[in-house]
């Protein structure tokens, strides 16, 4: 919004300013049997500008902004798109995914799309929207996450993440695990010039899953989108312009 203010900006009297309205920071009293980490949570979801914003205009989480973000600059998400989004809990993506897609049709003349979540958690319905309940990471989940597609896809995302173990290289580890197996099911189901996005961490995706990724896209990136805090170490790998053809003996 043209003349909007940043969460950094004052208001009068001190308070942040966002599009002109003033926001009072939420102070968090420290709770009996409640952890410092915990309390420390709780305060900047309180105070996090895009919970505040998630919640006014109805995302389901914060990381609706980050798909947001990253196809305002790739458009990725056209209508018409077939999309399979791997980890969609708590359905954040599968919004936004739906209603660039057009996924109930409601654009007018514009084709419609159909988007397609899976998770091992329950996740409340999206309307436009199929929802997997499983775990991607089970043998034979590919296979049914295929069925449920019925064709080719022209995007998969995955903002799959393993839970942290608090040792920073083996939750490198576990999330280049998550990435690669979404990368493979992409290579299966992607249409030609289709698009791949997946969370990775700093330091970017690992070297031989890289060099795989650009023999099989014509473009590929890592993106921080604004939405993904300083202080996170996630990213995201984005590649667009898939070639089916190229290195499919690596596959």
């Amino acid at each position: 919004m043209t003349g909007a203010k940043g969460p950094g900006d004052k208001g009068p009297g001190g308070g942040a300013s966002r599009g002109g309205e003033r926001t009072l920071r939420t102070r968090v009293k420290t709770a009996k049997g409640r952890k410092l980490s915990s309390t420390r949570w709780l305060d900047r979801q309180l105070n996090d500008p895009y919970v505040q914003r998630a919640k006014r205009e109805g995302w389901r989480s914060r990381a609706a902004f980050k798909l947001i973000e990253i196809d305002d600059k790739r458009r990725i998400l056209t209508p018409g798109a077939r999309v399979v989004d791997l980890g969609c809990a708590p359905g954040g993506w599968l919004q936004v995914a739906v209603k660039r897609v057009n996924a109930l049709g409601e654009a007018g003349a514009k084709p419609r799309g159909r988007v397609l979540g899976v998770d091992i958690q329950e996740t409340e319905p999206v309307a436009g929207a199929e929802i997997l309940h499983l775990d991607f990471m089970a043998d034979d989940a590919d296979d049914a996450v295929k069925a449920a597609l019925d064709g080719q896809a022209d995007v998969v995302l995955s903002d799959m993440a393993a839970s942290s173990s608090g040792h920073r290289a083996t939750d490198h580890l576990r999330i280049v695990a998550l990435c690669e197996t979404a990368a493979h099911f992409a290579f299966d189901v992607l249409a030609p010039g289709g698009a791949f996005v997946a969370k990775v961490l700093q330091g970017g995706t690992e070297g031989d899953l890289l060099a795989l990724l650009k023999r099989r896209f014509a473009t590929v990136a890592h993106v921080k989108p604004p939405a993904s805090r300083k202080d996170s170490a996630e990213m995201y790998v984005v590649a667009s312009g898939f070639r089916p053809e190229a290195g499919a003996e690596d596959v």
